[in-house]
């Protein structure tokens, strides 16, 4: 496959252009004279998120590396008679890369899992995690045997459990989300139970859970689907955003097309009207496929280029020149499909007194030019950093309650910002996110959940419009509600 791929040299360009504007051009900010600052220090009994923004005291916050067996049953039991001898809630979390306290327990205890089990089963064509097990453990475990996730999202470091709550989607093709892979699970309900849930065995409860947020009880472990490893080449083109829709269909429909991803242009002369589409492709030679390798200094290099754009954009221009002119003059280079898989999150250093911020919106094909000429209004009217925007194909979900795609497939519009972390950008920041929610919304699309709460209750609604349902269904499984967190005390208590 070669040791310099066209990937690398394309992060490698940008890294460049990004140090580049870095030396020659000050960033362009607004003074923070006179505003007040969010940033909390590191304080026992106080846990936050990736965003920073979420301060949220905690009783307890627990690491548990037991195996899912019975001891673990009977350690997340006695955790949850601890918690109701004074009413408190209890919730676990992964990587807490959630941005709106979501997995926090307020007041309550928050449980972690450090336990990478993976235990592939090669006949079945899927592997069983423990629920604390990463996307990078299960990419180490399968690759050797030549087996890949069916579907995990952008990032190595999540936890598998909860991309299942949250139920993340990926750049897969054709696309689902995890929940679609996963056979079935383990988990403990409010009564204490260790329960078996499936499409067969509680499948509502198995549908809630999917993309529930933790809120209809603890897992423990889970089997999903894995498929074949592959050795893919990258198509690549770019187009302007009128003409999006119509290509990510036909990629969604191409049986060779394995992965794909849209970036949109983030220069403030030319944002949201053009996109470079890549499509990997299953090369003819599947054979011999060389082991998982990670980015290393490439991808530390490609995300010191994405905060590098904070306030220069010229460094905007100049890196999607380097991803769309320079780039291409390089001869395309394979690689398979756990490497593409195998990219960390992090860490990313946002400078002084600022954060990263995503954000997620979920259009019908058709409506997808429409909304991002709204994005192309809304966003250069705030004074937010608009770093990084993609495309991905999503397909529809008819089975969790809480779908953001239910009635036919959508197309992804992820949006990176880098926020400044005072009480003036997160107001700036509400303004803008409500905005682009209700654009989504008249065209008939959605939101994703995980961020930051600034959607209103009634946005929430109308986007997710069996939440009520939701919350009524899980008062019965969960009458003294052990179960809670930030997104349940901020969008599902009043209903």
């Amino acid at each position: 496959m070669g040791s310099l791929t066209r990937r690398a040299l394309l992060f490698a360009s940008g890294a460049a252009v990004g140090v580049l504007g870095v030396r020659v051009v000050a960033p362009a900010l607004p003074t923070r004279t006179g505003t007040r600052s969010l940033q909390r220090p590191e304080v026992e009994g106080i846990l936050n998120d990736a965003s920073g923004l979420s301060p949220t005291p905690v009783r307890s916050a627990r690491v548990i590396d037991a195996e899912a067996d019975e001891r673990l049953a009977n350690l997340l039991r006695n955790t949850m008679d601890e918690a109701a001898e004074t009413g408190a809630p209890v919730c676990i979390g992964a990587a807490r890369q959630s941005m709106g306290g979501h997995a926090l327990p307020r007041a309550g205890h928050a449980v972690r899992f450090d336990n990478g089990f993976v235990e592939p089963h090669t006949s079945r064509g899927t592997y069983r995690v423990h629920a604390g097990a990463r996307w990078h453990q299960v990419i180490g475990a399968l690759d050797p045997l030549g087996f890949s996730p069916a579907v995990m999202q952008a990032g190595r470091d999540f936890g598998v459990a909860a991309a299942f709550c949250v139920n993340a989607h990926g750049g897969d093709v054709p696309a689902t989300p995890v929940g679609a892979t996963v056979r079935s699970l383990r988990m403990i309900t409010a009564s204490g139970d260790w329960v078996t849930c499936s499409r067969d065995d509680a499948p509502e409860l198995f549908a809630m859970t999917m993309g529930g947020y933790g809120l209809t009880g603890l897992i423990t472990d889970l089997e999903l689907e894995m498929v074949p490893n592959r050795r893919l080449t990258p198509v690549r083109r770019t187009l302007p955003v009128a003409e999006a829709g119509e290509v990510f269909a036909r990629i969604a429909a191409d049986p060779q097309v394995v992965q794909a991803v849209g970036w949109l242009s983030v220069s403030p002369s030319a944002a949201f009207r053009q996109v470079q589409v890549t499509a990997f492709e299953a090369t003819d030679n599947q054979s011999e496929l060389p082991p998982v390798s990670a980015p290393g200094r490439v991808g530390a290099l490609a995300r010191r280029t994405l905060t590098a754009q904070t306030g220069r954009a010229a460094a905007k221009r100049l890196r999607w020149w380097a991803q769309t002119e320079a780039a291409p003059l390089v001869r395309p280079s394979d690689v398979t499909r756990n490497t593409l898989l195998n990219c960390p999150a992090g860490p990313v250093r946002w400078g002084r007194g600022r954060t990263g911020i995503q954000q997620e919106y979920f259009l019908p094909p058709p409506r997808l030019a429409e909304f991002l000429a709204s994005c192309a209004e809304i966003v250069p009217a705030s004074y937010q950093e608009l770093l990084k925007a993609t495309l991905r194909h999503v397909g529809a979900d008819r089975e969790s309650w809480l779908s953001y795609a239910p009635d036919g497939p959508r197309l992804g519009v992820a949006l990176t910002f880098s926020q400044e972390m005072t009480t003036r950008a997160e107001a700036d920041m509400t303004r803008l996110t409500r905005d682009l929610i209700d654009r989504a919304l008249d065209l008939g699309g959605s939101y994703y959940l995980p961020y930051r709460p600034h959607a209103t209750s009634a946005q929430f609604r109308r986007a997710y419009p069996r939440a009520a349902e939701f919350a009524a269904a899980k008062r019965r499984l969960d009458p003294d509600l052990r179960f809670r967190n930030g997104f349940w005390d901020t969008y599902l208590a009043t209903l």
